[in-house]
């Protein structure tokens, strides 16, 4: 995959395979192409060869529309629309408030959703900015509960928020999205350690993956080294 034409190959011939309902952590120095790997999954740009295969389809060959709708993608930077917040949860109208309110109980948002006038009516604008970075990431994880999507993609979901909301995101990812396939870019490591494998970018290739514990255990592993350096900076 490149971005351009005539532009450098991002990946060339990275080659692996995840299991259905697999939670995997995503990590590399920068440049690595941890988010590449969602520009391809999304096909916000079109592989140059070889293929992208999800329960025996090549992504390519159904409508990005199709695609789309089956993933999930909780981004660095939370989105909310101008709206209700029922319109930001569910913008198709296809799920019933109880549905919503189990969304939210169960990404620690429906206490504040509760006390808001009109609660699902009450108005958001300017991206939601009645609510704290922490909370609007909340919202976005409760919109894609509600989509039920059953591979979720986190895009360092978690790199601009307090650790204590952190804390919540991690423990709503393991429970709500306990039998989706979960691929978690990170930023901090720390994050991904009770994930299935890590899986450990370096230029474009997958140098590394296998589960936490045993990368630890290699001191030679670059997942070792990352691992020292995010607790050098953490302490």
């Amino acid at each position: 995959m490149s971005y351009r034409k005539n532009s450098p190959i991002v990946f060339n011939g990275l080659q692996l395979h995840i299991r259905a309902g697999e939670k995997i952590g995503i990590v590399g120095r920068t440049g690595s192409g941890k988010s590449s790997l969602a520009v391809a999954l999304f096909r916000l740009v079109e592989p140059a060869a070889g293929s992208i295969v999800i329960d025996g389809v090549d992504i390519t060959s159904i409508s990005l529309s199709d695609l789309r709708k089956k993933l999930s993608i909780i981004p660095q930077d939370p989105v909310l629309f101008t709206g209700t917040v029922r319109y930001n949860l569910d913008p198709h109208n296809k799920h019933s408030d109880e549905e919503i309110w189990a969304a939210l109980e169960k990404t620690f948002m429906k206490d504040t959703i509760s006390s808001l006038d009109r609660k699902l009516q009450a108005e958001l604008t300017d991206n939601g900015g009645n609510f704290s970075v922490g909370q609007r990431q909340l919202m976005t994880l409760s919109r894609a509960l509600l989509r039920n999507s059953k591979i979720v993609l986190l895009d360092e979901a978690t790199a601009s928020i307090d650790t204590e909301t952190d804390a919540l995101i991690q423990i709503t990812i393991r429970e709500a999205f306990k039998f989706s396939t979960v691929l978690t870019i990170a930023h901090r490591i720390n994050t991904v350690m009770h994930s299935d494998r890590i899986l450990v970018l370096n230029y474009g290739q997958a140098v590394e993956f296998d589960h936490p514990d045993v990368l630890k255990q290699r001191p030679d592993s670059l997942f070792s080294s990352l691992l020292a350096a995010s607790n050098t900076v953490t302490s």
